[in-house]
């Protein structure tokens, strides 16, 4: 499989792929295994499920939703990220018989409509321009069953004086103007632009990430 960066105008983590393990456990300051099963439990996983995931970078997620899925009743979780050093990390940490990574950009999917049971994302949403976020979010829509879940987690509007410190420090430190879009509260909006059920805000951390869930 080609593990080369895909071209895409958002913020890839080449760079990063590494030490991105590292230094995620860190961000989320010792809450990755609460927030991650939090995510898995809004899923709410079927052994037989198709799970995509947007933005999976090393595949920490994509593991832990894997082990949920039975293989034998065509249960898989397939990652995507357009970081090619990522899906090299992530095939080689966390591939499995159900458990597929494929570089390629959210905002052009190389997948047939309506073919997964379930989209999520954690962290992505905040590395795209607007018009990427509502392209992935459309790719998103296209690709899933009727009735299918979505599960975002990411940057959102502030809800604590150390989360707006948080985010706002965060958008100009490194330089990423994604960052001020997704603090000015655009995703829920842009969900259901896109044709999903207007989402629902389930829980926050930090007061400045949002877990947002939905259905097509």
């Amino acid at each position: 499989m080609p593990t080369n960066s895909i071209p895409t105008r958002g913020r890839t983590l080449d760079y990063a792929a590494n030490v991105y393990d590292f230094f995620e456990s860190i961000l989320l300051l010792g809450k990755q295994a609460e927030y991650d099963q939090k995510i898995i439990q809004l899923l709410d996983l079927k052994p037989s499920d198709k799970v995509l995931d947007l933005g999976c970078g090393t595949g920490v997620l994509c593991k832990m939703i894997g082990e949920k899925l039975d293989t034998q009743s065509g249960g898989s979780v397939t990652g995507i990220d357009a970081a090619g050093n990522m899906i090299k990390v992530a095939r080689k940490k966390r591939g499995a018989a159900n458990i597929y990574f494929k570089a390629m950009a959210a905002e052009n999917l190389d997948f047939e409509d309506e073919c997964f049971d379930a989209v999520v994302s954690s962290l992505f949403f905040h590395h795209v321009p607007l018009d990427l976020k509502e392209k992935a979010l459309s790719e998103a829509y296209r690709v899933l069953k009727p009735g299918g879940r979505l599960v975002i987690a990411d940057m959102h509007r502030p809800t604590t004086m150390m989360g707006a410190i948080v985010s706002h420090i965060s958008r100009w430190f490194f330089m990423q103007p994604q960052i001020a879009e997704n603090i000015r509260g655009v995703l829920p909006q842009l969900i259901a632009s896109a044709g999903f059920a207007q989402p629902h805000i389930e829980t926050m951390y930090f007061g400045y990430i949002a877990v947002f869930t939905s259905r097509k």
